[in-house]
């Protein structure tokens, strides 16, 4: 339903420390993982029949997943270009990467503007096996990867600095991954921790899996049943994921579904997705 956060050892990247193969972890393809469900559902080949299957079983019961999975890659692309774009953002902090598909953020960001600095961080050994191709930047910019928790806020901050300049604005990215973090005050604490950190101008850009639809919950529900416990999601409401944005200017149109904010034309008909998301940006 979103990424995990299983803890690992914070290990960041560039593309000159060489291949991030040789710090793979072993991948267990013996049960599902959120990363690579998610990579199946938005099309992507880096998934497993395991994962597959625990995908179509959640789609069995809640056919709207896929859309939902599909508008939320739609809505990165839309945030990032508006962040580069017409606010100038240069810098990216992305949490809860997820497996590479079209379109990552270095590449959005790079189109709008080659100079960008991006950091990717999540803790799949899978996405760590892909970090190479996430780290291909444009020769102007910069990408790195933290392989770390996303409650880890100190090891992200701190390897995150090593790209980042923090004097000025960044935009960070936490699409799915505020909803891995099962008690909803930890989830409020990790975030306030991270837009600490950040200077005025920065931007939070957050989506998240919402309580509004009885099929979804009922879909995470069996989903976290199954997942063996390793990797539980927890939708949270309308006014939970709002106060993500405590203290922050959203930018219009503010709290909306994913589908419905600053929508493009797109191949799928379904616009009622239970996700709901925001982009806010500090004072």
């Amino acid at each position: 339903m979103g990424k995990n956060y299983r803890t690992h050892d914070e290990r960041a990247f560039s593309v000159k420390d060489g291949d991030p193969a040789q710090h793979l972890t072993e991948i267990d393809t013996s049960m599902p993982h959120s990363a690579r469900i998610w990579n199946y559902w938005v099309g992507g080949k880096d998934n497993y029949e395991v994962d597959r299957t625990a995908g179509d079983q959640v789609r069995e019961v809640f056919p709207g997943i896929v859309d939902d999975a599909r508008h939320t890659r739609a809505f990165l692309a839309r945030a990032v270009r508006c962040l580069a774009g017409e606010e100038g953002v240069r810098q990216f902090l992305d949490i809860g990467t997820g497996l590479p598909t079209a379109d990552n953020t270095h590449e959005i960001a790079q189109r709008v503007a080659p100079e960008s600095r991006i950091v990717y961080v999540d803790n799949d050994p899978l996405v760590l096996r892909h970090a190479q191709a996430l780290l291909t930047s444009h020769p102007e910019g910069a990408c790195a990867y933290i392989d770390a928790d996303v409650r880890d806020s100190d090891r992200i901050l701190t390897g995150a600095a090593r790209t980042l300049d923090f004097s000025r604005p960044i935009g960070l990215m936490m699409l799915g991954i505020l909803g891995n973090v099962p008690d909803y005050d930890e989830a409020l604490e990790t975030l306030k921790r991270l837009l600490d950190a950040l200077p005025s101008g920065s931007f939070l850009v957050v989506n998240d899996g919402t309580t509004t639809n009885v099929e979804r919950n009922e879909a995470v529900r069996q989903y976290n049943e199954n997942s063996g416990g390793s990797h539980p999601y927890t939708n949270r409401s309308p006014e939970q994921i709002g106060a993500y944005f405590s203290g922050l200017t959203l930018v219009e149109p503010g709290v909306v579904p994913t589908s419905q904010w600053r929508p493009e034309p797109n191949p799928w008909h379904t616009t009622d997705v239970a996700v709901l998301c925001g982009v806010g940006r500090k004072i």
